[in-house]
């Protein structure tokens, strides 16, 4: 029979009952030392990446307020610089009211506004407005809005644009206004 002095004791067993499994005691803690500040340095580091992330966020915030307070002003004054250049036409176009109202020659009137078109279609076209060429041409449902279908004046013009009733015209490369056109069938 075995002596119960003599069996070996386990050191888990008869350890002290405040101590839990994996910490440290005080007196642990003192010695080593390591694992406590390596929990300050990581602590620290944590508090320096939330505090980058704040900052971050808040500049991402005035950004976003600084890019919609532009587009807002940008909207507010887009069409400055084209009411600019028209400014001239509209003193044209009074000019021409006061020297015709008590000219009792059509053709002084026709002359007159014939000369402000010409200056309003060219001003208009420097700024990138360019009228589409539609009469006798392929019907292109991209570019042309189709009104009515008539009998083709001859076999050539069936399928085709006809007639045009009312011009459309490109900004540039886009279309700002459909052509609205007769067909011939």
């Amino acid at each position: 029979m075995a002596d119960e002095n003599n069996v070996p004791q386990d050191d888990n067993l008869t350890a002290d009952t405040d101590h839990v499994a994996g910490e440290m005691t005080d007196t642990e803690a003192a010695d080593g030392g390591a694992p406590q500040a390596e929990a300050t340095k990581t602590d620290a580091e944590l508090a320096e990446l939330k505090d980058k992330y704040l900052r971050l966020a808040a500049e991402f915030d005035n950004y976003k307020r600084r890019t919609a307070k532009e587009r807002q002003d940008l909207f507010k004054t887009a069409n400055q610089e084209l009411m600019q250049v028209m400014l001239p036409i509209i003193d044209d176009f009074e000019r021409a009211r006061t020297h015709t109202q008590s000219s009792e020659d059509v053709n002084v009137v026709r002359e007159s506004v014939d000369i402000i078109y010409n200056k309003l279609l060219k001003t208009l076209q420097q700024k990138g407005l360019t009228p589409m060429e539609t009469k006798g041409g392929a019907f292109d449902p991209d570019l042309h809005e189709a009104i009515t279908q008539i009998p083709a004046p001859s076999d050539e013009l069936k399928g085709k644009v006809v007639d045009e009733v009312e011009k459309g015209y490109y900004l540039g490369d886009k279309v700002i206004r459909h052509a609205k056109v007769v067909l011939g069938s």
